[in-house]
């Protein structure tokens, strides 16, 4: 089987680690293991992996930290946070600080390699469309970049495809549970609110030219121009 790209597994709990290694590695991933945030970061930056599955819990330097750090330093691989911590509140930290999803121990090891395929399965679909604009944005789908005006501004993975669904249908009011399914691929373990939080991380990315509306009580919209 030919390879899918290599995952960086970083946990430090090894029973959990093996399991996630040998179900990644049945669906045709490569697997990397470490079992601490520093580790990981010097993993990311010499092994370039294609995703990451991040346990919130490690000891030291923490999942969170470790995600802000590679925000931070403008690292965008798809991540997904595993955690403990049944909160939403941590969960919407996790998303702001840059997560694209979310996983709760105990989870079903074939959940997350779900997870794992169809955020890399977006990524390639929207890959192959062409480049789409409203207003001062314009996302360039080939090279995965987004402008608002001669300026890149670096989104997420699942903040990416969050835009490109909403600009593929401008004018076209759609609802959160669509946008899970469509964008997600699943029922995200944060529920709609998983989508709130990602339109609110991509409208402070693109400021005042944001395209996306607020429907009241449906969903969300993309327009030709910026909303205010």
């Amino acid at each position: 089987m030919e390879s899918r790209g290599l995952v960086l597994v970083v946990e430090d709990e090894t029973a959990i680690a093996d399991v996630v290694r040998m179900y990644l590695e049945r669906a045709g991933y490569r697997v990397e293991v470490v079992g601490d945030g520093l580790t990981a970061l010097d993993v990311v930056r010499s092994r370039r992996p294609a995703a990451i599955v991040l346990d919130v819990g490690l000891p030291g330097l923490d999942g969170v930290e470790v995600c802000r750090r590679l925000r931070a330093g403008g690292d965008w691989t798809p991540l997904v946070f595993v955690t403990a911590r049944d909160d939403e509140v941590d969960r919407v930290v996790g998303l702001e600080l840059g997560a694209d999803d979310y996983v709760t121990k105990p989870f079903s090891p074939r959940e997350l390699v779900a997870r794992v395929t169809g955020l890399l399965r977006r990524s390639a679909r929207v890959a192959d469309e062409e480049a789409l604009v409203a207003g001062l944005v314009r996302l360039e789908p080939a090279g995965r970049r987004v402008y608002v005006g001669e300026d890149e501004v670096h989104l997420t993975a699942t903040e990416f495809d969050l835009l490109a669904y909403l600009l593929a249908r401008i004018g076209r009011v759609v609802t959160r549970e669509q946008l899970l399914t469509e964008v997600w691929g699943h029922a995200s373990v944060a529920g709609t609110r998983t989508v709130d939080v990602h339109v609110a991380q991509l409208r402070s990315k693109l400021g005042p030219a944001s395209p996306v509306r607020t429907v009241r009580g449906v969903g969300y919209a993309a327009e030709s121009g910026p909303v205010g």
